[in-house]
């Protein structure tokens, strides 16, 4: 029989984290139900204790540090996270685990935006930066992704233990979807419904400083995982920009046999030069990542075969 691992992230949620325990022991009555505790001053952790889940805790605050000790502690054949503010279906949970336990997939993501979440969130800059993280992911990586925040999410072993986490705070899920995109891990998208969260209780998700994270997070890792093409497209701006302050001297050139404007030349010239460094960078990191996918496909055959054994 496969293992089942009910994860929750848990930070103050003491108005809803035992209903939250109670609805998954009812849809998922043989998975174990995982607490992790990130410092809770409102009795969470022993709200969570006496609702009979497994209670652990992470002194280290932010959401990427407890789903970092979450997949390093907990060991399963299939990973549901979920939040602990009761926003989402507990009766779907079935309907998102299932495609990971037949193996067609390595991470399952609960769409709640082509279903009820803006009628559901009340909060219109949350609804806005969602279509936004959705379109630049979706124009880099050439995918056509539905939801790219969601909270409701199963995994496979081998995405869980093979997952580098990097993020500290509520940019986890942007990190999670990119890592499985630029890794070929299977991606399946459910519809779900959503509900916003119950009168008294807040989201700790700040709109506008963890917005600017999500933002950075593809930046960088756009950065790091398609080097070739985020210096490419820098080096093209630069040499453009290159061309466009030297024709002008150029036609100066020309006409009067002088350059009077030598600063806007050596700036061409720099700009120039700094557009070929961006592309031999990108040549040269891209053969790195390149390395690091195929060391990386390596390390999940090996987690397989244990796997199996």
């Amino acid at each position: 029989m496969q293992k089942i691992a009910v994860l929750i992230p848990c930070y103050n949620e003491s108005l809803t984290i035992a209903k939250v325990i109670a609805d998954f022991k009812r849809s998922l009555p043989s998975a174990e139900i995982y607490v992790f505790d990130n410092n809770s001053t409102d009795g969470s952790a022993e709200i969570a204790m006496e609702a009979g889940a497994v209670v652990r805790y992470v002194y280290q605050q932010g959401k990427g540090n407890v789903i970092r000790k979450m997949f390093r502690e907990v060991d399963a054949d299939c990973y549901l996270m979920i939040d602990g503010d009761d926003t989402y279906p507990a009766e779907e949970a079935e309907k998102v685990i299932r495609p990971v336990l037949e193996g067609r997939a390595d991470m399952v993501t609960g769409d709640r935006l082509s279903s009820t979440y803006f009628q559901e969130n009340k909060r219109a800059f949350h609804n806005s930066g969602n279509i936004l993280v959705r379109r630049l992911i979706n124009i880099i990586w050439r995918k056509d992704l539905r939801d790219i925040m969601s909270g409701y999410r199963a995994f496979s072993k081998s995405f869980v233990k093979l997952f580098p986490v990097m993020s500290s705070g509520f940019e986890i899920e942007t990190e999670m979807t990119i890592h499985a995109l630029d890794k070929r891990f299977q991606i399946v998208e459910v519809s779900i419904q959503y509900k916003d969260r119950p009168e008294g209780s807040f989201s700790k998700l700040n709109t506008f400083s963890d917005g600017f994270k999500v933002i950075k997070t593809i930046i960088t890792l756009f950065k790091e995982y398609r080097p070739l093409l985020f210096f490419g497209w820098l080096s093209l701006l630069l040499l453009v920009l290159a061309v466009a302050f030297f024709i002008p001297v150029f036609i100066e050139y020309l006409k009067i046999g002088l350059v009077p404007r030598f600063p806007t030349f050596i700036l061409s010239g720099f700009l120039a030069l700094t557009g070929i460094i961006s592309l031999f960078t990108g040549l040269i990191l891209d053969v790195i990542v390149g390395k690091d996918r195929k060391n990386f496909e390596l390390k999940r055959t090996e987690l397989y075969e244990n796997h199996h054994v």
